[in-house]
């Protein structure tokens, strides 16, 4: 079983979904969390009071990622509340689909940039100033970052950035022993566009034609996936990507 006892995980956008999943295994398997929002201070607190009657430490910090000044104060509170930092994953996104590339309006080209690439690439980029040597950083990426999904071009094209970004980093940081890795899940239940989806809604029973379970996927799988690679099982594995998507290429 993977042993995170004394470490350190700071976790963007982790007041729900697959953020939260992830700062929840991690606090299960013995590590002290912070659990990054935005705007959602309630399920903020909620996600951090469920992390403490686990038995974990966490502290909830609200920052936008899209400013480096909010990242710089996120990753300081974590250092004064706990006194490292281990564990860096770079979640914190925002989703327009549904909308063809022709209809795209500036402002939410701006947004979606804004967060999902800048924000990701300042999350990866003061993570590892601050990370400890032997360090794991995590992108959570899209499969419309590898695939053409019409009316999901904006999105896509947001997130592709952050997969040349864990490429390029694990270079540059790998003497230190720092892995840097992407985990690429399809459409998730209870996450993103898919939050409150139920099994009758067409969206949903057109997402699960999967090859495995024929199901959408589940922040739980994503969080397998995030604790394989923060464990020792992953100590030779770096500036790569797994996708979890129940057997779909893309």
């Amino acid at each position: 079983m993977t042993d995170l006892t004394g470490k350190v995980a700071v976790v963007t956008g982790s007041a729900r979904g697959i953020g939260k999943a992830i700062a929840q295994r991690f606090a299960g398997l013995g590590a002290n969390v912070v659990v990054n929002y935005s705007g959602d201070a309630e399920n903020a607190a909620r996600t951090v009071a469920e992390i403490e009657a686990g038995g974990a430490r966490a502290i909830a910090v609200q920052g936008d990622v899209s400013s480096t000044a909010d990242l710089d104060r996120l990753f300081q509170t974590a250092i004064d509340t706990f006194g490292r930092v281990d564990i860096v994953v770079a979640n914190a996104g925002v989703e327009v689909v549904g909308m063809p590339i022709v209809d795209v309006t500036e402002e939410q080209f701006d947004r979606s940039f804004a967060i999902n690439s800048k924000g990701t690439f300042f999350t990866l980029a003061k993570g590892a100033k601050v990370v400890e040597d032997g360090g794991r950083l995590l992108y959570i990426a899209s499969t419309t970052a590898i695939g053409c999904h019409p009316t999901a071009g904006l999105y896509g094209s947001s997130k592709v950035a952050g997969l040349q970004t864990v490429g390029v980093l694990a270079q540059e940081i790998g003497a230190r022993n720092i892995t840097v890795n992407s985990i690429i899940p399809s459409s998730v239940a209870g996450a993103g566009i898919f939050t409150g989806a139920t099994p009758g809604d067409a969206i949903h029973q057109m997402n699960s034609i999967r090859p495995l379970g024929g199901r959408l996927g589940t922040p739980k799988d994503v969080a397998d996936a995030a604790e394989y690679f923060v464990s020792d099982l992953a100590d030779w594995v770096s500036g790569t990507s797994l996708l979890v998507a129940g057997g779909l290429q893309q």
